[in-house]
């Protein structure tokens, strides 16, 4: 099946692939597996694969990928990639040398996509997560502006095709946006999106500015403890969700899929099982009525998985906000 058809034109000139594939590692998921799953979401037809620094498998990722610009299952230009800039990275003269490193890691030339992680700093060093001697976290402070500029100076430099953000609230979003003499928009944001959090404000704010909203958490989410309160509904065991799946005889993850695409959100479904991954695909076979989407729009109740509380005393928290 050719998705060269499910495209968005990003606000600068490059089209990003609406449905991408996710590779973030769990704790249960080394990530080993990550690589193979890679090359069976390339071979069941995605062509967006969304990874970060973070996740510590870009080389196994990488290598993926190229084995499948080598077998000639996909060229190059086929692929959207997208990397992520850490925490740890974001002062301005450590962009640059982060997005290098991940190009080492992927053995590419460049990347399609290259985004701010997070909207908060961390201390500056080798560790992800860098801790006192108490186990709290170390932040940073780093002006978002500063950053972005070594962004701008990235894309200028050919090292990725396309800037953006990720996790950013609007008014984080406007920070940047009324930057004096900002020469690129972000053309992105990715933030946590699923029917129990469907960022309806945030996304509106974003269409207005020509920014796409990218999902992640598509289908919630895995239940790490470092980042997930275990306390929270499971998604797709949503009694409504699975009613509107058996009237249309479809999974509840395609279902939750679907709802974001005909929304206009740009989607990553995250799935290492190789079945799971290739009936994620049957998404563009079937359309949602007016009144799912409507019933599916009510299912909203500002459940949010990805809290990152380590980061909740940070001026550049971002999920105080309303959106």
């Amino acid at each position: 099946m050719d998705l060269k058809g499910y495209r968005v034109k990003l606000n600068d000139g490059h089209f990003i692939p609406v449905l991408g594939f996710g590779t973030a590692a769990t704790e249960e998921v080394p990530k080993s597996k990550a690589g193979e799953a890679t090359k069976l979401a390339i071979d069941a037809g995605f062509h967006h694969i969304d990874s970060a620094y973070l996740y510590g498998n870009e080389e196994e990722v990488g290598q993926a990928i190229r084995s499948k610009i080598a077998d000639g299952t996909v060229k190059r230009e086929d692929i959207f990639y997208t990397s992520k800039l850490w925490s740890t990275f974001l002062r301005p003269e450590l962009v640059r040398p982060a997005l290098e490193r991940s190009l080492k890691k992927l053995q590419m030339d460049y990347v399609d996509l290259y985004i701010i992680h997070f909207p908060f700093a961390l201390k500056p060093g080798e560790k992800l997560l860098p801790e006192d001697g108490h186990g709290k976290l170390i932040l940073d402070t780093v002006d978002l502006c500063a950053t972005w500029e070594a962004l701008e100076k990235c894309k200028d430099a050919g090292l990725t095709k396309s800037i953006g953000v990720s996790n950013f609230n609007h008014k984080q979003l406007e920070k940047i946006l009324n930057k004096p003499g900002l020469k690129y928009k972000p053309v992105c944001n990715q933030v946590e999106c699923h029917p129990y959090l469907n960022q309806r404000k945030l996304l509106d704010f974003c269409k207005s500015k020509d920014i796409v909203l990218v999902a992640y958490s598509a289908l919630g989410s895995q239940r790490d403890e470092k980042w997930v309160p275990q306390n929270l509904p499971v998604l797709l065991d949503d009694p409504v969700l699975c009613d509107i799946a058996k009237k249309h005889k479809r999974t509840p993850a395609l279902i939750a899929l679907r709802y974001q695409i005909q929304r206009g959100v740009v989607v990553l479904a995250k799935s290492f099982n190789e079945k799971r991954i290739k009936e994620n695909m049957q998404v563009f076979e079937f359309q949602l009525t007016s009144e799912d989407m409507k019933v599916l729009d009510g299912l909203n109740r500002n459940v949010r998985y990805i809290v990152g509380k380590f980061a909740v005393d940070h001026p550049e928290y971002p999920f105080s906000e309303e959106y």
